[in-house]
């Protein structure tokens, strides 16, 4: 490459990374503020407690959603058991459900009033404090629901990662004697592992954002921390300091990302690859598989969308007709509209980083997809910070020449809700797509470029098909978390522009649960329209090959 051209590429990189880091900028510059005694309060009272539940909240959620993610992905791609094809797509099934309107359901079904309680005990005859039964309202409660409403980003990418391996590799082993457990640990798991941490590392910063479902569990971390000394307390310098322990945390984990695959590659060294044939097991262990995979579905997704079901059926919204259709209509609009702006500036990225091995540049990357392990809330107070700063310097230019006071034209718009958006959901293609990237051999790059193709030639003609189940698979998550987001909502949409999170968040804040079940499963019915384009495009590629990668 032109040692001018290569010049120029860490100079892009950090301009788009400036630009969409200014909301992250904005809350690190509150940070030299004077909090009041606030920041001193809270590192003498819970600041303790924020950071152990949220390690201990990382921690569990990340182990319980690599254990089934990982587990599931390798059943269903290499094994034939019975409803093997439904359960390849239903286990993507709670990728529908917001985790926090998992926490309302389940909380609601197994509380001691709840259904499950109260059928265990007339069916028993015990009675209050004759029996034990789990709190759902608790750090293990919490870590379960985010568990099973995160896992489909783990089984998702770990069965693109099984699937893409060649038969040839698994022949090869076993003519050296190795067994089923030692070739999954020793080959396939290594060969998948880009693509499942990509997975994980979604799941860790969607842990360390979450808000709803932790609050509503009684569960002190960073999120729940940061709403609560900004809303309760009047402090956004304090909460801007919580912040910044997070935006170190997320800091850490795209660190070990960027680590685990400096120097490693992944793909094959032949483009020429036969998928191995799957077995087909048992009829006990066909059986005994099958429950295993419907667990989490139940759990994930059918247990939440039956009880929502249940509260509509008995009581539901009354004004459902009414608000309904505007509701979709705007919820649908904004989350297309955020997934091909995200997307394309993510590939954009993803492919400057791969056009250079400059530090510098993959720093710069990695700063720009750390937003997604910032609360929704704090990112729209960080994005409506510098737009309110540009607009009084518009004002100030206008009334100059005019005598006009243009009003308030950039904040309250749906502008400024893609810009949020964007900061935080841009880690899910910068994740995707990278880990796509890793499969294609720079080698193929090599030959395209002295055969006298640009760059741009090279991404039309070589990234782009080899990249096609990646970046559907980056706009499905970005529409789907789009689609769920509700703080950053809250803050930036436009006045009289009310999405189905922000109906249910009204209803639900007011104890009106039945209500809120109605919007619910608007919601749900909305975001499974991804899904179910996910799952054709894993049926017509085997188990969603690259698409993940």
């Amino acid at each position: 490459m032109n040692p001018r051209r290569r010049s120029v590429w860490p100079v892009l990189c950090w301009t788009f990374t400036t630009l969409l880091s200014v909301p992250l900028l904005s809350i690190l510059w509150s940070v030299t503020k004077d909090s009041e005694g606030v920041w001193q309060h809270l590192s003498e009272t819970v600041l303790g407690d924020y950071i152990a539940n949220t390690l201990l909240l990382a921690v569990g959620v990340s182990t319980g959603t690599a254990l089934i993610g990982v587990s599931t992905g390798w059943i269903v791609t290499n094994c034939r058991f019975p409803l093997s094809r439904i359960l390849r797509w239903a286990l993507l099934l709670p990728l529908a459900i917001p985790t926090y309107l998992s926490a309302y359901a389940l909380t609601d079904l197994f509380q001691f009033s709840g259904p499950a309680q109260t059928w265990f005990r007339e069916l028993s005859g015990c009675e209050h404090g004759d029996y034990w039964f789990p709190e759902v309202r608790s750090l293990p409660g919490a870590i379960t629901i985010l568990t099973f409403g995160l896992y489909p980003y783990v089984y998702l990418a770990a069965s693109t990662g099984f699937s893409s391996q060649s038969a040839s590799v698994t022949e090869a082993s076993r003519t050296l004697g190795i067994g089923p457990w030692e070739r999954f640990f020793r080959l396939a798991l290594p060969l998948a592992r880009p693509a499942i941490f990509a997975g994980l590392v979604l799941v860790l910063m969607e842990t360390l954002a979450e808000f709803g479902a932790v609050d509503y569990c009684a569960v002190d971390t960073f999120s729940t921390g940061i709403y609560r000394t900004w809303i309760s307390r009047g402090s956004h310098t304090a909460a801007s300091q919580l912040s910044v322990c997070l935006l170190g945390i997320a800091g850490l984990v795209f660190f070990s990302e960027m680590i685990a695959r400096q120097s490693a590659r992944f793909h094959h060294s032949t483009q020429r690859t036969r998928m191995a044939e799957p077995a087909v097991l048992g009829r006990a262990k066909g059986y005994a598989v099958t429950v295993l995979c419907l667990t989490p579905i139940c759990i994930g997704f059918l247990l939440p969308v039956g009880r929502f079901i249940a509260l509509t059926i008995s009581r539901g919204d009354s004004r459902a007709a009414e608000l309904l259709g505007g509701l979709i209509t705007n919820s649908l609009l904004v989350a297309s509209l955020a997934m091909v702006v995200t997307v394309f500036t993510g590939l954009l990225l993803a492919c400057i980083r791969r056009a250079t091995s400059s530090p510098v540049t993959r720093t710069a990357v990695q700063i720009a997809g750390m937003g997604y392990a910032i609360p929704g809330g704090v990112i729209a107070i960080g994005v409506l910070g510098p737009i309110w700063y540009l607009e009084d310097l518009a004002v100030e230019f206008i009334e100059q020449f005019t005598n006009k006071d243009p009003g308030l034209f950039l904040s309250g718009t749906l502008l400024a809700v893609l810009m949020g958006y964007m900061v935080r959901f841009l880690a899910i293609p910068l994740n995707v797509i990278g880990a796509g990237f890793t499969r294609i051999p720079s080698t193929m790059d090599h030959a395209a470029r002295t055969l006298g193709s640009s760059q741009v030639g090279v991404l039309r003609r070589v990234h782009l098909p080899l990249l096609r189940g990646s970046l559907v698979s980056a706009a499905l998550l970005v529409f789907v978390d789009v689609l769920k987001e509700l703080p950053a909502t809250l803050i930036l949409r436009p006045f009289d522009f009310d999405t189905l999170a922000v109906r249910v968040y009204h209803l639900a804040s007011d104890e009106r649960l039945s209500e809120a079940s109605t919007s619910a499963l608007a919601i749900v019915v909305a975001g499974l329209i991804p899904v179910v384009l996910l799952t054709r495009m894993m049926d017509d590629h085997g188990t969603a090959t690259g698409s993940l990668q």
